[in-house]
C-alpha cells in the first residue's frame, strides 16, 4: 500500500528535524512527504530544505498566515494546502505533526491494519510526553480515540468523510463521522509516539473558547457539552477551563455558528455518545 504524509509546521525548529529522521527511520518508507511551511519565523525552512536534499520523497512549500496559533482551523489549512500538491494514487493518507518522534515500526503496522481490515478507515498509536525524564501516556489521551498529532486515513474513507474541516474539532468529527459512514476507528496501544511539546502549550483564553464552539458545531447538545467539558478541565487538572468551554458553547450557540455536520448527523453524533457514556459508567 502507498501512503503520503504531510506536516504542517509553523516555527517548529526545536523539533522537526527528529520528525522528520524518524519518518526516515521507517522501516516502510512514505512515497511522498510533504512539509507545509506555514508561516515560519525561525530556521524552519532551512532545515526542512536541508532534509528534502537528502531524501527524494520528501519536498517543502510555503504558505503564509496569521502568526495567532488557533487549534483547528491554522493547521488544517496548512495541511490541505499540502494536500492540493499531491496526486491521488495513495492508499492511505497521514497527517502529522512537526514535534513527533515515531518508533520505526510505526508505519509498516498502520498499512498492515489497513490491509487486514477493509473496513478499517482510520488507524493510529497512542502519544507519551517526557515527565521527569520518563516517557509517559499523555493524559489527554483515550483509547479510543486518534490524536490530531498522527491521523492515518484510507483513502476511500478520507474522501467520503469530506476530507478534514478546518475547524476546532476536527479531529473528532473525522472519527464520528467515519463511523457513521461505517468504517473502524482502529488505535494501537503499542505504537507510542513521543510528543515533544505538550497539547495546547501555546492556546491563549480565545483558543479555550474554541473547544466550547466545537463541542456546539459538532452537535453535541448542552448536556453532553457539559460533560465534556467537565471531563475534559479535569483532564487536564484546570477545573476552571470548564467556564471557558461552557462560555465558548454558549457563544456559539448564541450566534448560530453552522455546524460541522448534517442534522442527521449530528443526531448520530449524540445517540453515540450517549451509549459511550453509559458503556463507561455500566
Amino acid at each position: 500500500m502507498k501512503y503520503y504524509v504531510i506536516i504542517p509546521a509553523h516555527n517548529e525548529e526545536a523539533f522537526i528535524g527528529r520528525t522528520l529522521e524518524s519518518v526516515a527511520a521507517q522501516t516502510v518508507l512514505p512515497d511522498k512527504v510533504v512539509v507545509v511551511n506555514d508561516n515560519s519565523t525561525d530556521a524552519t525552512a532551512a532545515i526542512c530544505a536541508a532534509y528534502a536534499g537528502k531524501y527524494t520523497w520528501l519536498s517543502v512549500i510555503e504558505k503564509s498566515s496569521g502568526a495567532i496559533h488557533l487549534p483547528g482551523s491554522k493547521v488544517i489549512q496548512a495541511f490541505l494546502a499540502g494536500y492540493e500538491t499531491l496526486d491521488e494514487d495513495y492508499d492511505v493518507i497521514v497527517k502529522l505533526d512537526a514535534d513527533l518522534v515515531l518508533p520505526p515500526d510505526y508505519f509498516k503496522t498502520i498499512l498492515e491494519i489497513f490491509a487486514a481490515d477493509e473496513k478499517a478507515g482510520m488507524a493510529g498509536g497512542f502519544a507519551y510526553i517526557e515527565k521527569n525524564g520518563e516517557w509517559v501516556l499523555e493524559s489527554l489521551t483515550d483509547k479510543d480515540h486518534i490524536r490530531g498529532a498522527f491521523k492515518a486515513y484510507r483513502k476511500e474513507c478520507f474522501l467520503q468523510i469530506g476530507k478534514v474541516k478546518p475547524a476546532m474539532g476536527w479531529d473528532t468529527v473525522d472519527e464520528l463521522l467515519s463511523q457513521y459512514y461505517g468504517w473502524k476507528v482502529i488505535t494501537v496501544d503499542t505504537l507510542k509516539v513521543k510528543h515533544l511539546k505538550p497539547t495546547g502549550a501555546n492556546y491563549n483564553k480565545a483558543a479555550r473558547h474554541k473547544q466550547g464552539e466545537a463541542f456546539y458545531t459538532l452537535g453535541y447538545g448542552f448536556i453532553i457539552t457539559a460533560i465534556a467539558s467537565a471531563k475534559l478541565a479535569m483532564r487536564k487538572k484546570k477545573p476552571l477551563l470548564f467556564i471557558d468551554y461552557i462560555a465558548g458553547f454558549l457563544k456559539a450557540w448564541a450566534a448560530r455558528t453552522p455546524l460541522l455536520v448534517t442534522q442527521g448527523q449530528a443526531a448520530f453524533i449524540r445517540h453515540y455518545r450517549w451509549q459511550k457514556m453509559k458503556q463507561k459508567l455500566f
